[in-house]
């Protein structure tokens, strides 16, 4: 093939992939979509500035992205770091005042501005946040685990107010929000990453809540990728003992996020390449989208 006959393939390449885009371009212009981020796909720098390049074309391609960071293995590496024991009740982390202070610092600090840098450097305009800003969040202490654990300073969304996430969106800024927030009394409290998303983007009435992880999406009793979910159906499946583990609380989130308000939930792979464009903007999709 000479190079005039290459560069016409390329071409018509490049219109097939936007004219299978453009339909979806348009389901979700002006859309606001949260993409909550964490897992190993954070640890990995290449991974991790793929996903802030598809983080600005979103933005350039007429959505509102809003991203929700985690950061548990930072925080346990800086914690070991310091010599600062760490203690797991059911999961979560028991968190005194001065793990608290370590806790506030990864994720609102050395985590949320390495995104916002990632970012930025692929062209875009990130502000990294977190729920303390503008009393965005405002957290109720967790109740104690079912091992009667005290979890300290382990909170739970009470109140969202949108208001400076309001003011960001549609005008080619991405909010990066860091699930720290405030109590009643101005103390600090850590949130679960998945639970704060859920909260944000009901409140913003997104159109879709997506959830990076190190699975494919809901898997059926043949490890096969289950397309798509009614919230009726998760609860017989997991009767059925179908769903099982750690997947259990990720899908009651993405129950809870559904009872937020948020159209629709996906739970997908976060080392697959580009896989919030493939969920978003092709025919195909990336994981398992769970609706009311």
């Amino acid at each position: 093939m000479n190079e005039a006959a290459s560069e016409r393939k390329k071409a018509q390449e490049q219109a097939a992939i936007l004219m299978q885009a453009l339909p979806h371009m348009l389901r979700y212009d002006d859309a606001t979509v949260v993409v909550k981020y964490g897992g190993h796909a954070m640890g990995d720098e290449t991974v991790a500035r793929a996903f802030a390049r598809d983080m600005v074309l979103l933005e350039q391609s007429g959505l509102n992205p809003v991203v929700v960071h985690g950061g548990g293995p930072q925080i346990g590496a800086m914690l070991k770091k310091l010599g600062i024991k760490s203690e797991f009740s059911d999961g979560l982390r028991v968190t005194d005042k001065t793990t608290m202070d370590i806790v506030e610092m990864v994720l609102a600090g050395s985590i949320n501005k390495q995104i916002v840098g990632f970012i930025n450097a692929e062209g875009g305009r990130a502000v990294g946040l977190c729920g303390k800003d503008g009393n965005m969040v405002i957290a109720r202490k967790a109740a104690p685990t079912s091992e009667a654990v005290d979890l300290g300073f382990v909170g739970e969304p009470d109140r969202v107010d949108a208001t400076v996430l309001e003011q960001i969106l549609g005008r080619e800024l991405i909010p990066v929000l860091a699930p720290v927030a405030l109590g009643p009394n101005g103390e600090t409290y850590n949130v679960n990453a998945d639970t704060f998303a859920g909260a944000i983007a009901g409140a913003l009435g997104a159109k879709r809540l997506l959830f990076l992880t190190d699975v494919p999406g809901v898997l059926d009793r043949d490890k096969n990728l289950i397309k798509e979910l009614r919230v009726d159906e998760i609860h017989a499946l997991i009767a059925d003992g179908v769903i099982t583990g750690g997947m259990i609380p990720k899908l009651e989130t993405c129950i809870y996020a559904i009872e937020q308000g948020v159209e629709g939930v996906v739970i997908l792979d976060g080392k697959s390449p580009h896989a919030v464009l493939v969920e978003l903007l092709t025919d195909h999709g990336a994981g398992t989208l769970i609706t009311r």
